[in-house]
């Protein structure tokens, strides 16, 4: 791996995407941190100076476009699409169509934007790997999750079409499907309640953690050029499906 090409990690101001951003510049990649708040993507970027803050909107394509430009003359080869997140746990019946919209739109339509734009870049270098953080929502549907369920089964579709059509090219297309992980802002953002996100990890006495997923990135990502992973369920040993989760209390 040349030091002079760079992986690009969506979604990186927090969770998974800061610890993957770690995880890919300890590996020896100059990383490009992209998120919409800038402020703490500086702050990121000052733990390692591999690491570069990146304004970006990936729900918007004027935001996606400006990344392609000011990027044009580094050997982007890797794309690790984390951003994306659930913002309700409502029954179909009791859902907002709106929040399925914006859902839909965060995870795969940006995901969709950020993989028509640097997959060519891919294709200049002579080789790449895309990598697309769905979740085990994409593999089994649970009850008041449906907008979450809807998006994530999206993506894992998007992956096996993308692997479909680019195969032929040195191209890896890589999907991290993580089961129950703890990070500082999911469960918040997605129920608007402390307690109620405090809920969904009680009991839990060793839940994923992001950096857990991030070393899993890392290793699909560096992995001989020959070596595709195609799907990579994790879990913590606690939950053995989406409905069958160990609690101490």
């Amino acid at each position: 791996m040349s030091q002079k090409e760079c992986a690009i990690v969506t979604g990186a101001s927090s969770g998974i995407g800061a610890a993957t951003a770690r995880a890919l510049a300890d590996s020896g990649y100059d990383v490009i941190a992209c998120a919409r708040r800038v402020d703490r993507l500086e702050a990121l970027a000052a733990e390692n100076s591999a690491i570069t803050a990146h304004h970006l909107d990936i729900t918007d394509q004027k935001s996606v476009d400006q990344l392609v430009n000011d990027l044009s003359d580094r050997n982007v080869s890797v794309l690790i699409n984390c951003a994306g997140g659930a913002f309700d746990g409502a029954t179909v019946l009791n859902s907002d169509p709106a929040i399925w919209s914006k859902t839909y739109e965060l995870n795969v339509v940006g995901t969709v934007r950020m993989v028509k734009a640097f997959t060519p870049a891919m294709q200049k270098v002579g080789h790449g790997h895309i990598v697309i953080i769905s979740s085990t929502a994409g593999h089994a549907a649970y009850e008041n999750g449906g907008s979450y369920v809807a998006a994530k089964h999206a993506e894992t579709s998007l992956a096996r079409t993308l692997r479909l059509e680019l195969n032929g090219l040195p191209i890896r297309v890589t999907e991290i499907a993580p089961g129950m992980v703890k990070t500082e802002e999911f469960a918040k953002i997605r129920y608007g309640n402390v307690d109620r996100a405090a809920k969904v990890y009680e009991g839990v006495a060793a839940p994923l953690l992001a950096e857990d997923v991030a070393e899993a990135i890392r290793w699909s990502v560096t992995l001989p050029e020959h070596f595709n992973v195609d799907s990579l369920v994790i879990r913590p040993v606690a939950q053995a499906a989406q409905h069958k989760v160990h609690r101490t209390k």
